[in-house]
């Protein structure tokens, strides 16, 4: 169905999506489906055709940063976090200890992927952004997707639509109804357990 030319991919991709609002749950899958297979189509155009000698691509596996120096938090660092999650991550020890909590809750995916998400926006690189947006389709977004986030349908489509031309917003609507979802509901959890009470004593 594909065209060759990206913005006539798109208006066609807006079309799909018409179609689908109108006849309902069945052309929801097919869409869906439709999307997925253009977007890893789209992505390996991108990986494979680099714009110059300097830009070809070679596997790209993140190196992972030494772990930053993490000082306990003052009594009123902490006690700021009850009611401000960008305070909470913007600390390191605080963003180890809710880590933690998270694991032991077995619901660590919404924030691996809002830290892979600020990774993806430092990346400078267009054919390490198509990986890393690759990566973070198949492991967070994606149907069964190891991960997968619990985002609404909405945001999953206009996900889908950025990823076939990725840019470093590709992923801002889902990371924002992520943080949204942690403050609401695993944001309270954290300060009652243990991780933050013992903080604070």
């Amino acid at each position: 169905i594909s065209s060759g030319n990206i913005s006539q991919d798109i208006l066609i991709l807006q079309m799909h999506s018409v179609h689908w609002h109108i006849n309902g749950k069945y052309e929801e899958k097919s869409n869906l489906m439709f999307w997925a297979k253009e977007i890893k189509i789209k992505l390996g155009i991108l990986l494979q055709k680099p714009d110059s000698v300097g830009d070809i691509v070679i596997p790209y596996n993140e190196k992972p940063e030494k772990p930053a120096k993490t000082h306990k938090p003052s009594l009123d660092e902490a006690l700021q976090w009850r009611d401000s999650l960008d305070k909470l991550l913007q600390n390191n020890y605080g963003l180890a200890s809710f880590k933690s909590f998270l694991k032991s809750e077995f619901s660590e995916e919404n924030l691996e992927f809002w830290i892979a998400c600020e990774d993806y926006k430092k990346i400078k690189s267009p054919a390490k952004m198509a990986e890393k947006a690759k990566q973070i389709y198949e492991e967070f977004i994606q149907t069964e997707a190891p991960k997968e986030v619990n985002i609404d349908h909405f945001t999953k489509d206009i996900t889908m639509k950025n990823l076939v031309e990725p840019s470093l917003s590709s992923f801002d609507m889902a990371q924002k109804r992520i943080h949204a979802l942690m403050e609401k509901d695993s944001l309270p959890c954290f300060v009652r357990s243990e991780f933050y009470q013992e903080l604070i004593k």
